[in-house]
């Protein structure tokens, strides 16, 4: 049976390792992000079952992740914090938090709270996005060119997963970086220029549909592929 995957945002180094130790130990899949815009990158990247999230982390708060992803589709949101104001808790729900667990906690709470929340989240059809003979599967994290399996790398997977997931607009080697690499030390451009250009490769005449967009970056565009 596959691991539920859980997205843990915490910056407190002495919770983030009791939220990761406990939840593993409880049989979770666990990514942890300790900033903002790195728990909005891993929304794709890992591709979460729940995200739990604090609301006092840096670059992005908790709170502006959440209004960032208000009306667009997102896993359930269980709020983790020490800020305990009425106006704000309201506010994080109406942002779209499924749940609200003030700290200290119990983490036998927050696990239960987690299997109430996905229990009660709609299961959502498998996500596959198809081009030319290639299909792409963002949830079991495949690719097959006919009947034939395609073998990328996660790093390649990513890169290609993020530009199929945003046809037809320029994306800067930055926001690949960003998202698709943030596994590596400070990856540079042609750091991203070799993985699509493997991607492209083990594609073959599919590996067309990522373009170069000069002095940007790179546009997915499938409309001259065959079905």
């Amino acid at each position: 049976m596959t691991s539920l995957k859980l997205l843990v945002a915490e910056d407190d180094a002495a919770v983030a390792a009791n939220l990761v130790r406990g939840l593993k130990g409880r049989g979770f899949e666990v990514e942890l992000v300790t900033t903002g815009l790195q728990a909005r990158a891993a929304l794709v990247t890992f591709d979460p079952d729940l995200l739990v999230l604090d609301l006092m982390l840096p670059e992005l708060s908790g709170l502006e992740l959440l209004e960032s992803l208000f009306g667009k589709p997102h896993p359930p949101i269980i709020v983790l914090t020490a800020r305990t104001d009425l106006d704000e808790r309201l506010r994080c729900f109406a942002l779209g938090a499924a749940d609200y667990l003030p700290k200290p906690f119990f983490l036998d709470e927050l696990v239960a709270r987690v299997h109430a929340r996905l229990a009660r989240a709609p299961s959502a059809p498998r996500r596959t996005i198809t081009f030319g003979a290639v299909v792409l599967d963002l949830d079991e994290r495949t690719v097959t060119a006919g009947a034939e399996a395609v073998s990328l790398t996660r790093h390649e997977f990513d890169v290609l997963a993020y530009l199929a997931q945003r046809p037809h607009r320029a994306v800067t080697r930055e926001a690949l970086s960003e998202s698709a690499l943030s596994g590596l030390d400070a990856p540079e451009p042609r750091t991203i220029d070799s993985h699509v250009a493997r991607v492209r490769k083990k594609l073959g005449a599919a590996g067309g549909c990522i373009v170069t967009v000069w002095g940007i970056g790179y546009r997915f565009d499938p409309a001259g592929l065959a079905p």
